[in-house]
């Protein structure tokens, strides 16, 4: 290949005339890889003496010591021919340490500083201590960690401790991610070489300690506490610069105490070379003006527009899968590396495209082939974990290696649960053809399919799922290792499900990539980019190749591995995230930064054509009514296509898995109207008035409609239920009644039934018939947890009770922990408790909880699937529970109803239902009408006049009306109307005037309110603060009084 660069008659210098002009002086400069520094040619050698091994770089000569623990030091991470601009940083970073200096290697992010370092260990054969920093990170992840071991507390050192102790090169890596005021612990080890430890060691500079020994005896110093320090030590920081990169700024002491390196990308001639070397069946020009677009994105005046960088260490894996795959668009395999549509804005995005039309990459239009997976197949020997992919693409087959999983491979068309569509089969073609070099990112609107996609694509090529929801207060430990105390009391390390997955070569799906923190996340970038991780109680994991090669180069066992705390990551580990689409121009929300840019492939999935949809609906649902579906399409299709943003937001409610739950109903229920089911899912009893508006619009122009008599002939016939030989009615729905094993969780309250809360329940007992989970969403008082209590107690279902509020976090929602015998002991959570017997789980005021907390529902629901707190795993399939004690399986009669208040003012909790609606099916709970209402109050209240029950039916009402239309803030419900009849019945002497009060004084304070609610109650004659001019109403205050 290296006649491609240097033959001035190959096709790449060709190329390169083509494109000197266009680059003008980018390529000149190396790409902006130098940024200015003139190099000169220097070579690495490694010289064998008597004496011991010898490094040169150029004129700078480093004598190798034989390492202790040879499992330490960093190996496969150089190459035999290392590029200019890379010796000139090791030969930079060799100086330092002749110096006894420490190194901080900043630049844009990426591999390629971690990278530079640990080469420059490995020829130097230093032992390292690595460590990523993280927002979570504390002073006892560097110092000292308390353990507690047969009853005893002591303390274990950690990586900087250790590296101090033992002469090795501690690596920081993330210095930005870090919090304030927690790396300034290591400013003194940095300058004087000296640290106070929390055991009562002092550890002292190797010249202050060698001088100590010459008067005093080691075991005095040891009596002392005193430590040395090795000479050896040095710390190698690696950081983005900040403010250019979002980040915590770095103290200024802790800076001054470092030299730094400007490690930016390779120079266009080296990274040239090693994009042809990678890809040498791809034709030189297209290698070119890949990586000249590349450049030009990374240049200053791309950054002055505002474009995030662009990933250019992640080009050789689009040039791998184009050395393979050489018809697909270049266009196409830079959107998986930089995904600007998703990315940038208007002006962004035009900026971008300027660029590739520049370079000649704008050909998505030219070369948009089709493309689908014809055959997989696994092969047999040594490379168990490889399988062999046909591909094909337009009219030519392409077969390459994939990794593949433990399990296996499932035939293409052996899925009944999922339906292939063109679009879906192009997307799974480009999926595996990721596979093959990177982990990728799936991004798409909630309920788009990512989950069943991923899902496919693992039974295809025989992985097993570690699904892992993500969730905003998540932390690196929650990622990576969590500490637990064993049954005696001592102290132990966990390691998370996807350290486990990793070693078990698992496709490890991380579900909502979105949310979690970016400091958090960033902890997972070197087990994404080199398959290599140290987690905290001291265990590396390092790639399979590297681990071969260091037992064969070492003489050493596995056994002898597992003692040093080494293992293995599986060759077939990967992992897939899954995000929503970023939000452009927000702050909080535009998660896809130049740093996540670099750990994965992207792939977008575009909504479904009509077509394609009615193709998946047809295929889950034979049975549903041709028209209904082409109605529920037409609707759905024209809310997404249109320009008017308050209809585009009632699509996300109409998602193919919300049209595919509406489709099952109607298959189940053909009777059930299509407008119902509709607003159902859409919740738009809730919707603010101009959405509401809108809906309706757009159902009546793709003739879908509810009529008034079809409502109240539904009244009439379902107002009633009964149980005869063992069997529920509730209207036309019918269900065995339930035997359970403990009646007294069954809940049994005061309910008087009216006919629109038994039309909820029929609803509901439809959606519980279904396999659904429920979701009632209404203001305070209309009765949800009656309405959920007697669906239960109909059905004779016992109940496990959570109520959440604003401190509920994903241990509480899971676990609840207490103290017995002095051990910290983890009891299971109502929701466990629920899952293991097959109870029904209310959860109660869901709206109150973070949504980032709630969101771990969603695996829960979607899969059945759930990691807790202490370790153990729900899972749905009674298989994955052989012989594995920490698995939990689902009872097939586990159901879950959750409560929430509707989003919005004046309710002051989070929107559960924007976040976690679309997998539940929703049901609207509403004050009963008039009719209902009045039916129930005479229940409550026999003995009150029904002149008396009619006002108060009356007043609510149209103050209700008041607070939909926006007129007052404060819903005015059942509950305050119930309790006013309670009262009167109680205390008949009373008068109505009074007791009305007890609801009304809230707003006495309020002059504007107070004025509304008077006029409105004297204008259904309820004589509250009535004036003696007011004769009607005085009179029958005096009556009231009499």
């Amino acid at each position: 290949m290296q006649s491609r660069v240097l033959c001035s008659g190959s096709a790449a210098a060709v190329a390169a005339r083509r494109l000197r002009n266009i680059l003008g002086p980018i390529a000149g400069k190396g790409g902006g890889g130098s940024r200015g520094r003139c190099f000169l040619q220097h070579e690495v050698k490694h010289i064998n003496t008597s004496s011991g091994d010898i490094i040169k770089i150029g004129d700078i000569t480093y004598h190798v010591k034989k390492p202790k623990n040879p499992e330490l030091v960093p190996l496969n991470y150089t190459s035999e021919e290392l590029p200019q601009s890379i010796a000139q940083h090791l030969r930079w970073i060799m100086q330092k340490d002749l110096l006894g200096q420490d190194v901080f290697l900043i630049g844009p992010p990426g591999p390629l500083r971690r990278s530079i370092a640990m080469q420059y260990l490995e020829l130097t054969k230093r032992e390292v201590e690595y460590v990523a920093l993280s927002r979570d990170t504390t002073e006892t992840d560097l110092k000292q960690r308390r353990e507690i071991r047969d009853g005893t507390a002591f303390y274990v050192d950690q990586c900087a401790v250790r590296a101090a102790t033992e002469g090795r090169v501690l690596v920081l890596e993330g210095l930005e991610k870090a919090e304030r005021n927690v790396l300034p612990v290591l400013n003194n080890l940095l300058e004087n070489r000296e640290m106070q430890l929390e055991d009562g060691r002092f550890l002292t500079s190797s010249h202050r300690y060698d001088k100590l020994l010459k008067e005093h005896t080691k075991e005095e110093l040891d009596a002392w506490k005193i430590v040395r320090v090795s000479e050896d030590f040095r710390v190698i920081a690696l950081g983005l610069p900040v403010p250019r990169y979002t980040g915590n700024p770095l103290d200024p002491p802790l800076r001054s105490r470092f030299q730094a390196r400007d490690i930016y990308y390779l120079p266009f001639k080296d990274e040239l070379k090693v994009l042809y070397d990678t890809g040498p069946n791809v034709a030189a020009e297209r290698v070119m003006q890949l990586l000249s677009f590349a450049t030009t994105l990374c240049s200053q005046e791309s950054a002055s527009l505002g474009l995030p960088d662009f990933p250019v260490d992640s080009l050789a894996a689009i040039v791998k899968i184009l050395n393979v795959c050489t018809l697909i668009s270049s266009q196409q395999m830079i959107q998986r590396l930089y995904p600007y549509d998703l990315l940038l804005g208007k002006d962004g995005r035009m900026a971008v495209e300027n660029a590739l039309s520049k370079f000649e990459l704008l050909d998505a239009h030219k070369l948009s082939v089709s493309m689908s997976t014809v055959k997989v197949e696994k092969n047999c020997g040594q490379l168990s974990f490889q399988a062999a992919v046909t591909v094909q693409i337009a009219n030519k087959r392409v077969t390459f290696q994939v990794p593949a999983g433990t399990r296996p491979l499932r035939s293409l068309t052996g899925s009944l649960s999922f339906i292939k569509t063109d679009s879906h089969d192009h997307l799974l073609a480009e999926i595996i053809q990721s596979h093959m070099v990177k982990d990728m990112c799936l991004i798409g609107a909630k309920g788009c399919g990512k989950s069943v996609i991923v899902k496919e694509f693992a039974e295809i090529l025989g992985y097993k799922i570690e699904p892992i929801m993500l969730y905003q207060d998540m932390t690196a430990r929650d990622l990576l290792q969590q500490r637990y105390t064993l049954p005696n009391g001592d102290t132990s390390w966990r390691p998370s499900p996807l350290v486990t997955a990793a070693q078990e070569g698992k496709l490890v799906v991380l579900d909502g990539i979105h949310r979690v923190n970016l400091g958090t996340l960033s902890v997972l970038s070197r087990l994404i980019h080199d398959r290599e991780i140290a987690l905290y109680d001291g265990t590396r994991l390092i790639p399979a190749d590297r681990y071969q090669s260091l037992k064969e180069v070492h003489k050493l066992t596995d056994e002898d591995m597992q003692k040093r705390s080494v293992f293995p990551v599986h060759p077939s580990f990967r992992i897939i995230a899954l995000a929503e689409p970023p939000v452009i121009g927000s702050s909080t929300q535009q998660w896809l930064s130049p740093e996540m840019l670099t750990m994965f492939l992207f792939h977008s999935i575009k909504p479904l054509t009509m077509k394609e949809e009615k193709e998946i609906i047809n295929g889950m649902t034979p049975n549903v009514s041709e028209d209904a579906v082409e109605k529920l399409l037409n609707l759905t299709h024209k809310l997404r296509q249109t320009k008017d943003s308050t209809a585009q937001s009632l699509a996300s409610s109409l998602s193919t898995r919300q049209l595919l739950r509406i489709c099952q109903r109607l298959s189940q229920y053909p009777e059930e109207n299509i407008a119902h089911a509709i607003n159902k899912a859409c919740l738009s009893r809730f919707l603010p008035n101009l959405a509401r508006s809108a809906l309706q619009k757009n159902l009546l122009d793709s003739r879908i409609e509810e009529t008034v008599e079809r409502l109240s002939k539904q009244e009439e016939v379902h107002s009633s239920h009964e149980i005869k030989g063992g069997t529920l009615k509730i209207g036309k729905v019918s269900i065995p009644v339930y035997d359970p094993d403990e009646k007294m969780k069954v809940p049994d309250v005061l309910f008087y039934e009216n006919a629109q809360h038994m039309m909820i329940m029929e609803d509901m007992l439809k959606d519980f018939l279904l396999g659904e989970h429920l979701l009632l969403v209404g203001n305070q008082g209309v009765g949800k947890n009656k309405i959920a209590d007697r669906f239960l107690h109909l059905l004779n279902r016992p109940r496990e009770y959570l109520q959440l509020h604003r401190d509920t976090t994903v241990q509480t929602l899971t676990l609840q922990p207490s103290v017995r015998d002095g051990i910290i002991v983890y009891e299971d959570s109502p929701l466990v408790k629920a899952v293991k017997m097959g109870h029904v789980l209310v959860i109660d005021e869901a709206d109150k909880a973070p949504t980032n907390v709630t969101c771990i529902l969603k695996t829960l629901v979607e899969n059945g699937e759930m990691i807790l707190a202490d370790g153990r795993r729900i899972v749905a399939d009674q298989a994955y529970a052989e012989g594995r004690p920490e698995v939990i399986v689902m009872h097939p009669d586990f159901r879950m109803l959750v409560l929430a208040n509707r989003p919005g003012f004046p309710f002051l909790g989070n929107d559960f239902f924007g976040a976690l609606g679309d997998i539940f099916s929703c049901h609207a709970v509403d004050n009963p009408k008039p009719q209902s209402e009045l039916a129930m109050l005479k229940q409550y209240g026999p003995d009150v006049p029904e002149a008396v029950l009619q006002k108060l039916v009356a007043a609510f009402g149209e103050l209700r009306g008041m607070a939909d239309q926006g007129t007052i803030t404060y819903p005015y419900s059942t509950r305050e109307v119930v309790n006013i009849v309670r009262h009167l019945q109680k205390f008949p002497d009373e008068g109505l005037s009074d007791v009305v009060r007890n609801v009304f004084d809230f707003d006495s304070y309020n002059k504007d309110m107070r004025d509304i609610v008077i006029g409105t109650l004297h204008k259904h004659g309820i004589p509250i603060g009535a004036k003696p001019t007011s004769v009607h109403l005085a009179k029958e205050s005096q009556e009231e009084c009499l």
